[in-house]
C-alpha cells in the first residue's frame, strides 16, 4: 500500500494592509532622520529645498565652537558617572531579585522601574523643589544624580533578564566544591552576565547623554549638551551648526545603542 501523502503547511497569508502600515510606519521614523542629515550637508542656511549643494563647513564650526565643546563634555562626565553608578545598583538589585526570595521583593522591582512609569518633567519638577529644600545648588552632580535615577530601570531590566537565565544549579555546583557566594559570584556567574552587564552600562549611557527634561531644570550653570542645543535655537544662523550637532549626537546614540543590542544578544 501506498503511503499517504503528508499534508503540506499552507503559507501565512499575507495582508496587504499591514505590509502598507509597516511601510508608513517605517517612513514616520526614519524620513526625518533622512532629512536631519541632509540638511546638516545643506550649503544654504535657508533651511528649504531645493539645496544649495553639500558642505561639510557646519561640522567643522560645530567641532571648533568651544561652548559647544563643553557642553558635550558635561554630557560626557555626566553620564560616565551616572551610568557606572546606575550599573552597579543595577546589577546588586538584579542578583538580589534572581537569587533570593525575600519579603517585600516585588515592592522593590516596582520601585527600581518606577522611573520609566513617571513622566521626566514631573521627575524633574520633584528633584528641583527636592534640592531646593535641602539647600543644595543645581550643578552636574544634581543631574548626574537624576540620571543615575532614570538610568537604573534600564540596566536592570537588562541584567536581571540575563541572571535569570543563568542555572541555578551552578551556584550549588560552586558550593560543593566550596565556593562562599562572594567567590561564586566573582567567578562565576559575574563573567557569565558580563556582556549584559556591559549591554546595560552602554544602554545606560546613552540613556543618559540624550536626556533633556531633568538636565534642563537640574544643570545650573553648566549646560549638558541637549540644554546647549535647546537654548541656541533662537539664533537662525546657528541653526545649520546645530543640526549637525544633532545628527552627530544621533550617529553616536545609534552606534551605542547597536553595540549594546549585539552584546545583549552574544550573552
Amino acid at each position: 500500500m501506498s503511503e499517504p501523502a503528508t499534508a503540506q503547511p499552507r503559507a501565512p497569508k499575507r495582508i496587504p494592509v499591514l505590509g502598507g502600515y509597516y511601510a508608513l510606519l517605517i517612513a514616520l521614523l526614519y524620513l526625518p532622520i533622512v532629512i536631519l542629515v541632509i540638511f546638516s550637508l545643506n550649503a544654504n542656511q535657508v533651511l528649504a529645498f531645493p539645496l544649495q549643494g553639500f558642505t561639510w563647513q557646519w561640522y567643522a564650526q560645530a567641532l571648533a565652537n568651544p561652548t559647544a565643546l563643553a557642553a558635550a563634555r558635561n554630557s560626557v562626565l555626566v553620564a560616565l558617572g551616572s551610568s557606572v553608578v546606575a550599573t552597579a545598583l543595577a546589577t546588586m538589585v538584579a542578583i538580589l531579585v534572581a537569587r533570593f526570595s525575600f519579603r517585600g521583593k516585588r515592592l522593590l522591582l516596582s520601585l527600581a522601574v518606577l522611573p520609566l512609569i513617571v513622566p521626566y518633567i514631573v521627575l524633574a519638577v520633584a528633584l528641583l523643589l527636592l534640592f531646593a529644600a535641602l539647600d543644595v545648588n543645581r550643578s552636574l552632580w544634581t543631574v548626574g544624580f537624576a540620571h543615575t535615577v532614570i538610568a537604573l530601570p534600564y540596566a536592570l531590566l537588562i541584567i536581571v533578564a540575563r541572571i535569570g537565565g543563568v542555572s541555578p544549579f551552578l551556584d550549588e555546583a560552586s558550593a560543593d566544591l566550596g565556593a562562599d557566594y562572594v567567590t561564586t559570584l566573582r567567578r562565576v556567574i559575574l563573567p557569565i552576565v558580563a556582556p549584559a552587564i556591559l549591554a546595560a552600562w552602554l544602554v545606560a549611557f546613552t540613556a543618559s547623554f540624550d536626556e533633556f527634561a531633568l538636565a534642563l531644570f537640574l544643570a545650573g550653570p553648566d549646560p549638558t549638551l541637549p540644554v546647549f542645543i535647546y537654548g541656541q535655537l533662537r539664533f537662525a544662523s546657528r541653526l545649520p551648526m546645530l543640526i549637525s550637532l544633532a545628527t552627530m549626537v544621533m550617529a553616536g546614540t545609534l552606534t551605542l545603542a547597536f553595540v549594546a543590542d549585539r552584546l545583549r544578544r552574544r550573552s
